[in-house]
Formats: structure tokens, sequence, C-alpha cells
């Protein structure tokens, strides 16, 4: 066995990895954990019966008591809670020394956020917050596309994603879901943060924001379930965001115009187009049977080899706090009707 391999096989064999947060998200990291080798997978949840069934398909063990899943002394926890639970739990689990993956959205606010990548820098610990778009192939060849010089200077991007909310969870009632709730961090604003990740992702850190929060009553939620949001990077690219809970066909794409060329993706179809704009010529690569769960499973052979100390963490603890001030503020210049720039 190679160095590399054996250095992620003694995390797969030996650590334990708490799941906080039984619901699909929880439920998919613990499932891909387990067919990437994880021996001891533990499940926390407060409802018993979510904790236990998840427990018994990972062969793993159930609690549902906080205090003792921490004194237990998990090695990794992965906290797929709500959004308002997320800084509490992270904070308990990294002041004893616990490496993390938070699901995204980071944050339901800037509250406890500093303290916890205090907590985490200094104890030196590995973190990595949920980004899974960013192992799509046709966002990679994208962003390979960018870095090639291949569109010029890129000088605007228009990400959309919309979908039904009643169409995500169509078992359960969505209007309790924590999408819904503003009790829990829910709305299209931090439910979608993903068209805003994928941005700063490919043109790192944003100046100034403007945005629109609309919440049209259709859907019997709290929340807001439209967001039209303005971007302006340190660079100069501009953008613009288009998310809702409305659309009733699927939409996730994304485009990018440059001083030479345009490039388009899609999630669905799974696709991603270069238009080169000296030659005329089109480059298309296509998946069309790809699997999306295959995300997930990038994101957490990448998080294992964090663990290593074999990569670099692709989204830290300090870039999500970076990208939610960002997007907060998107909230608060819709409440304010203004432009809000960004230290």
């Amino acid at each position: 066995m190679s160095p590399v391999a054996s250095a992620l096989q003694k995390w797969l064999d030996e650590a334990t990895f708490l799941i906080v947060g039984c619901g699909s998200i929880g439920r998919r990291h613990a499932r891909n954990l387990k067919a990437l080798g994880a021996r001891r997978i533990w499940t926390f949840d407060v409802d018993e019966a979510r904790a236990q069934a998840l427990a018994q398909e990972v062969g793993g063990q159930a609690w549902t008591q906080w205090e003792a899943v921490l004194e237990a002394g998990p090695q990794v926890a992965l906290v797929c809670s709500p959004p308002v639970f997320h800084i509490p739990q992270a904070l308990d689990l990294a002041r004893r020394g616990v490496h993390l993956f938070i699901e995204k959205p980071l944050a339901a606010s800037m509250e406890g956020v500093d303290r916890l990548v205090e907590e985490v820098q200094a104890r030196g610990l590995h973190t990595l917050v949920g980004c899974n778009f960013r192992f799509h192939p046709g966002l990679q060849h994208l962003q390979r596309w960018l870095e090639e010089g291949a569109l010029g200077r890129p000088l605007f991007a228009r990400a959309t994603f919309g979908q039904y909310l009643p169409d995500w969870h169509p078992w359960e009632d969505y209007r309790k879901g924590y999408s819904a709730r503003r009790d829990l961090g829910g709305g299209v604003l931090l439910d979608r943060i993903h068209e805003f990740d994928t941005l700063w992702w490919l043109f790192g850190p944003v100046s100034r924001v403007k945005g629109w929060l609309v919440h049209t009553g259709s859907l019997e939620i709290e929340t807001e379930d439209l967001v039209e949001a303005w971007l302006e990077f340190r660079q100069g690219t501009r953008a613009s965001v288009h998310t809702d809970y409305l659309n009733r066909r699927y939409t996730c794409r994304l485009e990018v115009l440059g001083t030479e060329g345009t490039a388009t993706w899609s999630f669905a179809p799974h696709e991603v187009r270069l238009y080169r704009g000296k030659t005329g010529e089109e480059e298309r690569i296509a998946w069309p049977r790809y699997d999306w769960n295959a995300m997930y499973v990038d994101e957490m052979k990448h998080f294992l080899r964090v663990l290593a100390g074999l990569e670099e963490s692709m989204k830290p603890l300090s870039q999500a706090r970076d990208l939610l001030r960002a997007v907060l503020a998107v909230r608060a210049s819709s409440e304010q009707d203004t432009w809000i720039s960004l230290a």
C-alpha cells in the first residue's frame, strides 16, 4: 500500500465519525462514508427513531444525548443539523479537538462564527464547509477554462436556480421543514448559497452586493421564496444571482461572459459549453448518465484527504465565514434598499 493510501486508510479504520443530524443530508454523508470504508460511524439526533434507523443502516451507534456523545470522544464530526444549530454544536466539538465538516450554509447569522474560526485555528483542526457543486465535472471544466484564459477577461456571470419547494422532499410536509421556517435559518437565500459559493470559487472575494428578497406568500411558508442579487468582485467581474422555490421546472445553470468567449454550464442536462469568439467554434462536454451523488462522494474523498494531511481544504471555515458575511449582506441590502460594501 502506498503512503498516501495508508494515510487515508488509517483514518477510515481508526477514526470515529459522528453524524450530527440524521436528516436527508446527514443520511447521504453517512452512507457515503460507509461506502468509502469508514468503520466507525456514530449518529446523533434528538429524534431517537431517526438516529437509530441511520445507525442500524451504517452499522454504527446511535446517540440522543449531546453531552454524552461529546464525552464519548469522536475524532471527526459532520454537522448536518439545521443552520441555527451549526455554530453552537461546532463550538462544543471544536473545544474537544474534533475535526469538522459543516454542511452549508455555515450558519444562519454571524453570531459565534468568529469564535469558532479562532477555536479551530488555535487547535489546528481540519475543516471543510459543504461545497458539493465545486466537485461537479462541468463546473471544474469551466474553472479550468477560466484559469487557462480561454474566455479572456471574465466580465459578467449569471447564476440561476429554481425548483418548486414542495417537490424537494415529497415524502414530507415542506411547510414544516427548515427551508420554510425562520427559526431554523431557512429561506432560499441561505438554502441556495451554492450559487454564491460557486461564483466565489471562480472569481474570488466580493467587494459589494445589492439584493432583493421576496416573500410571495404562494407557498404558505415564513421565509423568502425568491432572491435577486447583484455582486461585484474585487478583481472586477460582476455577476447576478437568481434563486427561487417557485419554478415548477428544475433549473440550475451558470453563464460566464468573457472578452474572448462565453461558457455555459447546466446541471440538468449535465453539460458545459465553451464558445470561442475568434474561431466561432463551440466545445461541448456532457455527462448524460451523471450520478449526482458523485459530487458528494468526491467532496467526502477530498475531506478525507484533508484529514490525512494530503490536501489543503478547498473551503476552510475562514473562507466560508467571509462568504456567509457577503450573502447575509444581500439580505441587509434588501432591507435597506441600497448597495452594501464589504471590507
